[in-house]
């Protein structure tokens, strides 16, 4: 398979590398992975054929303790990967993704989590000419997800390793541009690792983990991108949110938020209109507000620097009824100093994404 050229010239290009650091406290590993893409929209019934596979490849680098979230965190890897994924369909193309990851640890380091997420360029999207079938793919350019559940073994001979178990890749582009579907592929992953030093630092153990909270916090947020209703070729529109929410310190890894916010979801004027003269039936008069206004609840995970953001909300105000009241978010954000943040979320209605959203803020 013409990929293996790639992981060939990658791996000696890095094992090169390796020769000359002697404590890089990193390693390296290659996953051959095969699978089906699950079907969680009837819509993609006619794009499942074959089996898809792939590889990834991976450089990580291990933590031993010197800071304390190191420590908290069990000693994770963080790390970039390549992912090349082959989805056995002429309809859907080829997936290559660059990502940045976390390895977490359990059960005596003998299982790896890792979760990864990245941007993915699809070689064949939808084409209302070309590739109209390719409803998974609207664009090129994709937001993309993955995990990895492994058994691993390092070290069995010399400096190598291994390591196998379940991958989960998701692909969407959020409707960015429609259509967009999205593709879920489950596979079976098999890995060979390889450390770049002789032998591993020693961990680090002398935590001190005393209770930690703070007062209430108060949070100002600004979220904007660009996305677009389900109809094709009805346009691509900004979009502004504004939250308010006051958040509670509950340890040095987790805290609790509640808040309200604004939605002006321009693609929504244009869907609305569409609408209304297109589809009698469904009673919309073209006057309907198109701004929205939230509640939610959410909960975030403090790791170093960078922090997993989830939310779960409720409309409150809701003129007009799109993929229901209830809605999700859930990203990431990095802390610059102890106020400021950057932060980039997925909103979604259930399964059905929204809108990436890219975000800046304030912690006061």
């Amino acid at each position: 398979m013409k990929y293996w050229l790639t992981v060939f010239a990658f791996l000696f290009g890095l094992l090169l590398f390796s020769q000359n650091n002697n404590n890089t406290n990193s390693y390296l590993d290659i996953n051959y992975f095969s699978g089906n893409i699950a079907l969680h929209n009837n819509d993609i019934l006619h794009l499942i054929k074959g089996h898809p596979e792939g590889v990834i490849l991976s450089w990580n680098k291990k933590t031993f303790g010197e800071e304390a979230w190191q420590q908290r965190f069990n000693y994770p890897d963080y790390g970039a990967s390549f992912i090349y994924q082959d989805l056995k369909n002429d309809v859907l193309g080829e997936n290559y993704g660059l990502y940045a990851h976390y390895n977490f640890y359990f059960f005596k380091r003998n299982l790896m989590f890792r979760i990864g997420q990245g941007v993915a360029y699809n070689t064949n999207p939808y084409d209302k000419l070309d590739n109209h079938k390719n409803i998974a793919f609207g664009s090129h350019l994709l937001s993309s997800t993955y995990v990895m559940l492994n058994y691993k073994k390092e070290r069995l001979f010399k400096r190598f390793g291994l390591q196998t178990g379940l991958s989960l890749i998701h692909y969407s582009n959020a409707n960015v541009k429609a259509p967009n579907t999205s593709v879920n592929s489950m596979a079976f992953n098999l890995g060979l690792t390889y450390n770049l030093d002789e032998d591993d630092t020693e961990y680090i153990d002398n935590l001190n983990d005393e209770k930690f909270t703070e007062r209430i916090k108060y949070n100002i947020a600004f979220r904007s991108g660009i996305n677009q209703s389900d109809i094709i070729g009805s346009g691509q529109y900004p979009f502004y949110i504004v939250s308010a929410y006051a958040d509670k310190r509950l340890s040095h890894v987790s805290a609790v938020q509640f808040g309200a916010e604004v939605f002006f979801s321009n693609f929504l004027k244009e869907l609305i209109y569409y609408q209304s003269v297109s589809f009698p039936e469904l009673d919309v008069t073209g006057d309907e507000d198109y701004k929205r206004v939230g509640l939610f609840v959410g909960h975030e995970l403090f790791i170093n620097k960078m922090s997993v953001e989830s939310q779960v909300g409720y409309y409150v105000y809701y003129p007009y009824d799109f993929e229901g009241r209830m809605y999700l978010r859930i990203g990431l954000k990095r802390y610059f100093g102890k106020k400021f943040f950057g932060a980039v979320t997925l909103k979604s209605h259930g399964a059905k994404a929204e809108a990436v959203e890219f975000g800046i803020g304030v912690r006061l």
